[in-house]
């Protein structure tokens, strides 16, 4: 049977394409918000750190009322990092809207989040957006999605795309290129139209999947999925399985999406996405079922992490005096609860206690994780990054990951000379409205450390995006820092007379006045060995001059060391120290003699 009054449809694209403005300009279009309600930009971006860097980091769902079709819409994410969202929530919906930004066309992660797509067998609908931006190649990007298309083996069906050319900013979307239009009513209808309704037995036996959860302070767990067949209630008494083992359980309450806000329902049917509370054991991929029928649905596959970190518990000489959780146990609860709800992270312990190895999909999934953590409060210490190797057919092998890179003409050859140290392969070249594309297949590891480096060598003109493209055998040795630390040997407060002294040395990372340790890394060093400095040194009061009298001295501001600029850039002996206030670069062994002893004993 079908439901004609539901659409269930994600919207997936690339990064920066647009996904979050159009869905606030579809909200603001279907009444959603009172007249005079102040609404902010980017609504759906709730959490603190997807507005600071404007970025969909979780899934996100929503509804709209359309000529008395509702149609729920989940948000997805655009990074690749965070691809495991994407995977998990297309089980949740029975068509796709693929948008595709008019002027750079399809890029690394449409192709990901499109192959994902047609093999759940989803129907895509092409939104090709931002068609009032300067430079855009309408017919191009059409032709290039429609080669997409082709390349990732679509089906007849899927290949009979319908293609809707919208600008998300002004709320605009068109049948045709010189079709008057003045709001998004050509999108609502397209989506009615071709969008599949769900199809189920609305009376059969229960069957809800688990595909998301969240959190709230006063209901505790919430678990979002679809119901795949039968009704949901509150109070309804079922079984939660995963395939293999079963337990009986009770739904507490009921809601399903009216906008942004979930509203409390008596009964949920069959094709609606909703959210139940009362059971507090849940995991994303478990089936809640009906007790006398305890069916349980496929389970949802996930891309496993390709890149790993070590956390351990934070024992620098400034441990405790900023984080309210410092102990083994915090750090151990406050990871393992993660898992929980997000299903692309591993959290595995280590023969320490104190130490705990976190696996993700690049370095941003877990450098968002390590934010967060800072911000609750949480004082911890982070490794250097490593990539997660296999063995396939007897041989060692490494992830991969598809480059895309564009670039001014002028800065190309500075780019593929970085590039070729790190063992990339160029795959293809093209020229987009007077830029110049490179796609490279690199290793994981080659891009740890790589993206600083290229904003220095591209003066900040190039843009790059990669996503994992698979395994191959080991590729070698690839080059590190080719720079040594420089490494404070004294505890105290820094002066402008010490940093003076310092500045031809190298590089800064500190400014006046600040608090160090002895082993803290305070700056990069012009050599190629660590070198240890004093820029605590004061200047001494003599019988003929006080000691502040002297020319102005002349400090270069020093660099900036954001977490996942430190996190890339650190060595095998370094850890970066993050605390809810400071992040500081730090010597895993702080006496510089104990470090030496090390280092021979690691020689021998």
């Amino acid at each position: 049977m079908e439901r004609k009054d539901i659409r269930n449809i994600a919207i997936i694209a690339h990064v920066d394409h647009g996904k979050t403005t159009l869905v606030d300009a579809m909200l603001k279009q279907s009444h959603v918000f009172r007249s005079n309600e102040k609404v902010a930009d980017r609504v759906m971006d709730s959490g603190d750190i997807e507005r600071e860097r404007g970025i969909t980091i979780l899934s996100k769902n929503t509804s709209v009322m359309h000529e008395g079709v509702k149609i729920n819409i989940v948000d997805t994410p655009g990074h690749a990092d965070f691809g495991g969202e994407v995977e998990r929530v297309l089980n949740m919906v029975d068509g796709v809207l693929l948008l595709v930004d008019a002027f750079e066309g399809p890029m690394p992660q449409t192709k990901y989040v499109l192959r994902k797509a047609l093999e759940q067998k989803l129907k895509p609908i092409v939104v090709i957006n931002k068609i009032d931006k300067p430079g855009a190649r309408v017919s191009e990007v059409e032709d290039e999605v429609l080669e997409l298309f082709m390349e990732l083996d679509a089906t007849d069906e899927q290949l009979d795309f319908p293609v809707v050319y919208a600008n998300g900013r002004d709320g605009i979307a068109k049948y045709a290129m010189d079709d008057e239009s003045d709001n998004l009513e050509p999108l609502f209808k397209t989506i009615i139209k071709y969008c599949p309704c769900p199809k189920g037995d609305p009376e059969g036996p229960l069957q809800f999947m688990v595909t998301t959860l969240d959190y709230d302070d006063y209901v505790g767990k919430i678990a979002i999925g679809r119901i795949v067949r039968g009704k949901m209630r509150p109070n309804q008494n079922v079984v939660v399985t995963d395939g293999e083992s079963q337990r009986k359980a009770k739904i507490g309450r009921v809601y399903t999406y009216e906008g942004l806000k979930r509203v409390e329902q008596e009964e949920a049917a069959m094709g609606e996405i909703a959210c139940i509370v009362g059971i507090p054991d849940l995991k994303i991929g478990e089936t809640v079922t009906d007790p006398q029928n305890p069916e349980a649905l496929p389970k949802i596959n996930i891309d496993e992490p390709t890149l790993s970190m070590i956390f351990y518990v934070n024992d620098s000489p400034f441990a405790g005096q900023e984080g309210e959780f410092v102990t083994s146990r915090h750090l151990r609860d406050r990871l393992f609860r993660e898992v929980q709800t997000n299903v692309s992270l591993r959290v595995e312990e280590t023969d320490s206690a104190d130490a705990f190895k976190v696996s993700g999909r690049g370095e941003l999934h877990i450098a968002v994780l390590i934010e967060e953590m800072r911000r609750q409060g949480y004082e911890l210490q982070i490794g250097k990054p490593s990539v997660i190797t296999k063995e396939i057919n007897g041989k060692k092998c490494e992830p991969l990951e598809a480059l895309t890179i564009d670039v001014p003409p002028e800065f190309m050859g500075a780019v593929m000379e970085k590039l070729g140290t790190r063992k990339a392969e160029m795959v293809n070249m093209t020229d987009v409205s007077g830029y110049t594309r490179l796609e490279f297949i690199i290793p994981a590891r080659g891009l740890i450390g790589f993206r600083s480096e290229f904003l220095t060598a591209t003066k900040g003109n190039g843009i790059m995006y990669h996503v994992f493209h698979g395994y191959a055998p080991w590729k070698g040795e690839i080059p590190g820092r080719t720079r040594g630390s420089l490494v404070a040997f004294e505890s105290g407060t820094t002066t402008g007379y010490g940093i003076f002294n310092l500045q031809d040395r190298g590089t800064m990372f500190i400014k006046p006045g600040e608090e160090i340790y002895l082993g803290q890394v305070v700056g990069e060093s012009n050599r190629d060995v660590d070198i240890d400095v004093n820029p605590c040194k004061k200047k001494h009061l003599t019988n003929t001059r006080s000691s502040a009298s002297d020319e102005a001295l002349r400090l270069v501001p020093p660099q900036d060391m954001g977490l996942e600029k430190s996190l890339e850039w650190i060595n095998d002996d370094e850890l970066v120290e993050v605390t809810p206030k400071s992040i500081r670069i730090r010597k895993a062994i702080l006496d510089k003699h104990d470090r030496k002893k090390a280092m021979r004993k690691a020689q021998q």
